[in-house]
This record gives C-alpha cells, structure tokens and sequence, in this order.
C-alpha cells in the first residue's frame, strides 16, 4: 500500500474505506508525506515498495521485508505498528458515496447531526417520521440533493410548495443542524447529506444504535421545481403497477417497494388522502371493500368528510410512534390506511413479502438495505452542485 503513498484499498470483506478516521484521524497524511520525501529523495523507492507490497499479498503468514531499507524509514514502520494494532485498512462504499465522507473535512459533522437530531426527537417524538418522510420525498425527485429544502423565489415555484409536499413538516429541524455545522465547519457539509444522516439519526433514537448506514458526499442540488414532484412521489392512491413502476424509475424493485412502505409504522396521515376509501371509492358514494369494515367505521369517526383536509389519523393503529413491523400486521388485518397500502396485498410477489416482514429482524435487516439504494438515487456527487450556506437558498440566485 505504501507504494502507492496512500493506505486506502478496494473492498474486501472486512476492510474499510477511512479504518483509522477515529483512532489516527491523520494516518493516511503522514504515511503519503513521509513517502513523497523518500520518493524525491531516492526514484527507485516506488519499484521497492510495489515489488514489497506484491510478495507481503502472495504469501500468508511470511512478510518479506528489506530491513536495511525501513530501518532508514524507522519513523514510517513506528507508524505502520501503530496503526496495526488497530487493524487492516479497508473500504467500503455504495455508488459514488463513501462511509465517513466527511472524516478528515469536518470529523465531528455526523456526531454533531446525531446529537441535535435527538435533541429534536426528545423534545417531539413525530419527528422521526416527519424527517423520515421528508428524506423519502427528497431522494424521489431529482434524486437526494436536498432540493426538497429549497424556498420558492419569485421566479420559481420549488418542490415543497407542490400539492404532494405541502403536509411535509421537519423543515426547521433541518435548518436548525444546518446552522451548527456551519459553525464547525463552514461549507462542507450538504443540506441532502444532513438530511439523509437526520432521518437515520431520528428513527434509531429509539433504539440507541444506527439502524441503516448512510454514506455521504452528497452535493446540493440548484433547481427545485413544483412541476417535477406529481410524476415522481408515489400517490396514496396508487395501484400496485403504478407504484411499481414508480419505484422502477428510480431503480428500486418491488422488495424495495414493500419495505419502505413499511415506513407508515411511524407518523400519521392526513384524511383527504385516504377519505374516498371511505366515501365514494368507485364514485358512487360506496365503501373500499378491501378496508376491514370496523376499521373503516372507527375512520369514519375521525374523518367526517371527504373534503376534510385538516383532521390527522395514525398510519399504523396503536404504534404510530414506535418504528417496528407492525405496520405489516396491520395490513395483513385490511387495516393499511391508505389505497396504496392495500395494494400491495394485490400482487403475489408483494404479498409474499409482507408475510416475510411479520417477522421483525427480517423487516428491519432488508430496510437497512433498502434505505441505502434510496439514498443513493440520482445522487450529486464531486464538482456537481454545490454545498449550500442555507439550505432554503442556493448560494447564487442567478443559478435557482
């Protein structure tokens, strides 16, 4: 590894991207440092530690060392000690995202998100499920870029003033973390990656440990448009073909599908999005018959109307505030509130899946997975974009 002047490697099983970014956060600096000097000092160096690094990989349990020649760099092998009492280098990475992005940047960036994120949850137990659902929204238009906190300007009607996202709420969580990061670190961290660490951090509040991995190096998105939300975020009325076409889009299969929807366990649902269910499901003032009538007679009792746009109802009766797989069992039971809920008992490959999810580690196992591939939808990565100051504004208005 030394011969490339950096200890960074391809994954394989057990190894890392950034191992020591907490025990030797400036390893990897002094190791290049340290052999750029004796490059310059002596151009046979690389075609040493190349030939070195081949013969260590090659044969198990043997080192082959030039000892003559590292004794001269005894200040790199203390080093290299150091670090082997740790363990082996590694990486690991999905798409274009890396683990611990932000390790060298701004270190303390994700301990800061988590800790104002529980702060937040502490003191308003449905903001697990308002960020949750606000990173959901984000990452399904224009991919995770954060374009979902945009304001509108005067020339643009941006994503959250759409008919879809006008329920979102989280948004002053959001900015909240944003302006402590800014003061830690000034233009380094994304409002998406924010977002994307936020929600994980929120909903594993409640059981003290990560739930899913988020990788970051997002970059922030410049263009928010109210246009592009109706075609993109699924409908609660949706059927099956159309969600699964709207998951398929954005590379998403139907295991993808029936797992993050078993993200209704957690925060309510407004009754205009659900009350034609109640009302008038095929237009002739009559009753879904998929819903479980004594369900549908108890919504009835919160719901008065179809125009009824205000009045809020739990997703998941009795566990609205607990993330778990009960949402599974409630669907099982006809008791999924919204249309495209119900619909995934329609189609046998889904229905099959829900069965798998009444059994808890096998929910939470694949929703981890899950939430990785959503998060790394149509993701802006690099020189893309930009990091924003705020994250309702761009930083240059003539871009927006």
């Amino acid at each position: 590894m030394l011969a490339f002047g950096v200890l960074a490697f391809t994954e394989a099983g057990r190894l890392q991207e950034d191992f020591y970014c907490q025990s030797c956060p400036l390893a990897e600096e002094i190791i290049k440092n340290l052999t750029w000097e004796h490059v310059k000092a002596n151009p046979t160096v690389p075609a040493r530690l190349l030939r070195l690094h081949f013969h260590d990989c090659f044969v198990r349990n043997y080192w082959i060392i030039d000892y003559l020649y590292l004794v001269k760099m005894k200040n790199l092998v203390s080093l290299l000690l150091c670090m082997l009492a740790f363990g082996v280098l590694a990486f690991t990475e999905a798409g274009r995202l890396q683990e611990d992005f932000y390790c060298h940047s701004c270190p303390l960036a994700e301990e800061i998100i988590k800790n104002l994120t529980w702060e937040h949850v502490k003191a308003n137990a449905t903001v697990p499920a308002r960020l949750l659902r606000l990173h959901f929204h984000d990452c399904f238009v224009r991919g995770c870029d954060g374009s979902i906190l945009l304001n509108s300007t005067a020339n643009n009607t941006a994503e959250k003033a759409a008919t879809p996202n006008l329920t979102l709420l989280g948004f002053d969580v959001i900015d909240d973390i944003k302006e402590k990061v800014e003061e830690a670190c000034p233009g380094v961290v994304s409002c998406a990656d924010i977002l994307a660490l936020a929600a994980r951090d929120s909903v594993s509040f409640q059981y003290k440990r990560n739930l899913w991995k988020v990788y970051t190096g997002r970059r922030d998105g410049t263009i928010s448009r109210a246009s592009e939300v109706s075609g993109n975020i699924p409908s609660s009325v949706s059927n099956f073909t159309v969600l699964k076409q709207n998951f398929a889009k954005k590379g998403l299969d139907v295991l993808d599908l029936v797992v993050l929807s078993g993200g209704h366990t957690i925060g309510v649902g407004h009754c205009d999005a659900f009350s034609k269910r109640l009302y008038n499901f095929t237009g002739k003032g009559d009753q879904d018959p998929s819903l479980d009538p004594s369900y549908a007679a108890f919504l009835k009792t919160q719901c008065k109307s179809l125009s009824d746009n205000t009045t809020i109802v739990a997703m998941d009766p009795g566990s609205a505030l607990n993330f778990d797989n009960h949402y599974y069992v409630t669907l099982e039971q006809h008791k999924g509130l919204f249309q495209s809920d119900a619909a995934l008992l329609t189609n046998e490959d889904a229905r099959n899946i829900v069965q798998e999810f009444l059994t808890s580690s096998t929910f939470f196992g694949q929703f981890a997975e899950s939430m990785v591939k959503m998060g790394d939808i149509e993701v802006l990565t690099g020189e893309q974009g930009q990091i924003r100051e705020h994250c309702a504004f761009v930083n240059f208005l003539s871009s927006y």
